[in-house]
């Protein structure tokens, strides 16, 4: 009689209980969704195509229970010129974000990595350019720390464009 209410008791205890709530992602669609949006909303200005500019930001941003980004914060960029366009990207990405139910803000972490199509034979022109954006960047650093344990981390989203813009 005891081991069948204690094996009763164990089973409605694993039957209640949830170790983690499991969530859908984040953007409605999902991942697939999310990078195609981005890719096809991300316009890459001519002055960054000019200067052969390529690196990465990571934005933290804070979005409500409309999916209104309410707060964009730049955690790292490799180049202050890279954060423009993707900021203009997140702000179109308005009302499609979803946060868990009960929450009224949630923090979303996430990495972009923008990056030109190089041409099937580099000239001189084309190397220079891409050192003299290299060594002349101005990384953008943030000193606060990232609360890992209040935000999700989305995948990377990689950009990468031509050229011949």
């Amino acid at each position: 009689m005891k081991k069948i209410l204690l094996v009763t008791a164990i089973l409605l205890t694993a039957f209640f209980a949830r170790a983690q709530e499991t969530l859908a992602f984040p953007f409605q669609g999902g991942k697939d969704a999310m990078n195609r949006f981005f890719k096809d909303s991300v316009m890459v200005p001519q002055a960054l195509v000019k200067s052969r500019a390529a690196g990465t930001v990571v934005f933290k941003f804070t979005a409500d229970e409309n999916g209104t980004i309410k707060k964009i914060i730049i955690y790292y960029a490799d180049d202050i010129s890279l954060t423009q366009p993707l900021i203009e990207a997140l702000k179109r990405s308005n009302k499609k974000w979803v946060i868990p139910n009960h929450e009224k803000m949630h923090d979303f972490i996430i990495p972009f990595s923008i990056n030109f199509t190089p041409p099937a034979v580099a000239n001189a022109g084309f190397t220079k350019a891409a050192y003299s954006f290299y060594t002349h960047r101005k990384p953008v650093l943030s000193y606060d720390q990232i609360p890992l344990d209040m935000a999700t981390l989305l995948p990377a989203v990689s950009i990468n464009y031509d050229l011949n813009q």
